[in-house]
């Protein structure tokens, strides 16, 4: 019971938790940027979309940026809302990309049918669970959510939501409400035998069922514990992707390895591969 004092959701509304000063460790602390980078890569990798075409996403509950500067450096655009207003003046100091809107996801998404070619949700969903004040009935702002959800999505898109949920009950909640607002999907689990590292993430289908992605089960060494290092001034984003250049050779050998993992025909790496090759006139 003790570890459950500790969850976020339990100290208030997120619009409140979600202050100028936590703000400040999403911008300052390279741990959090580390973790929050890396899980919004497997987000985008679970999405699974068409190879080298810029696509329009959504980013549910986008705090400072942090996953929308993956998706910019990864060649999308992207929309983020988020119900923390010094969150997204965070974002918006941080000169993030993408387009950026101050709203209640558990009131609905206020966009066009058919408007995203997919979404993706860092570490927000589970805070529908809890009711802040007597109206909120958690069952319902969860299908609110997920209903609209399906609306603004091109259909056969994918949403792929990271959580933290607090029981097996809360995880049956919101799979259930996605259900009945007409998603298939289930739930796919990194790391499963690891205390620290296991990550939950929502896969949802707004089309025709497909198969769902296989969790990761080996743990590199990045994701062995760090020591958090809080500095007075904002932590570059190039720190947070490890110093990785797009098309360089470790770039391209990192999205070869990915493409393996969801069961892509891959051409096995060689001395060339990454190599820049000679302008032709």
């Amino acid at each position: 019971m003790a570890l459950n004092r500790r969850r976020p959701e339990h100290s208030g509304p997120p619009e409140l938790f979600y202050n100028k000063n936590e703000a400040r460790k999403y911008m300052r602390n390279s741990r959090i940027i580390d973790v929050q980078t890396k899980m919004a890569g497997r987000a985008l990798e679970l999405l699974d979309l068409p190879e080298e075409k810029p696509c329009y996403l959504l980013d549910i509950g986008c705090g400072t940026g942090l996953s929308g500067d993956y998706l910019s450096d990864e060649g999308h655009f992207w929309v983020g809302i988020d119900i923390s207003p010094d969150m997204l003046d965070a974002a918006l100091d941080r000169e993030t990309q993408g387009d950026l809107l101050l709203g209640d996801m558990g009131q609905g998404i206020p966009f066009k049918p058919g408007s995203f070619d997919g979404c993706i949700s860092i570490s927000a969903v589970q805070w529908l669970c809890n009711a802040n004040k007597k109206s909120d009935i958690p069952a319902k702002r969860l299908y609110c959510f997920f209903s609209s959800l399906y609306s603004v999505l091109v259909r056969g898109a994918r949403a792929v939501l990271q959580l933290y949920p607090e029981n097996s009950e809360q995880l049956e909640l919101i799979t259930s409400q996605a259900i009945k607002a007409g998603f298939t999907g289930g739930v796919v689990v990194d790391y499963p035998n690891s205390a620290k590292a296991k990550k939950f993430y929502l896969c949802l289908f707004s089309g025709p069922s497909t198969f769902l992605p296989e969790g990761l089960n080996e743990i590199e060494d990045e994701e062995e514990p760090r020591e958090s290092i809080f500095t007075k001034e904002r932590v570059p984003y190039s720190i947070a992707r490890r110093g990785l250049v797009r098309k360089s050779r470790q770039w391209v050998l990192e999205k070869k390895e990915r493409h393996r993992r969801q069961g892509k025909k891959v051409r096995p790496d060689t001395q060339y591969t990454g190599r820049k090759r000679r302008s032709h006139f």
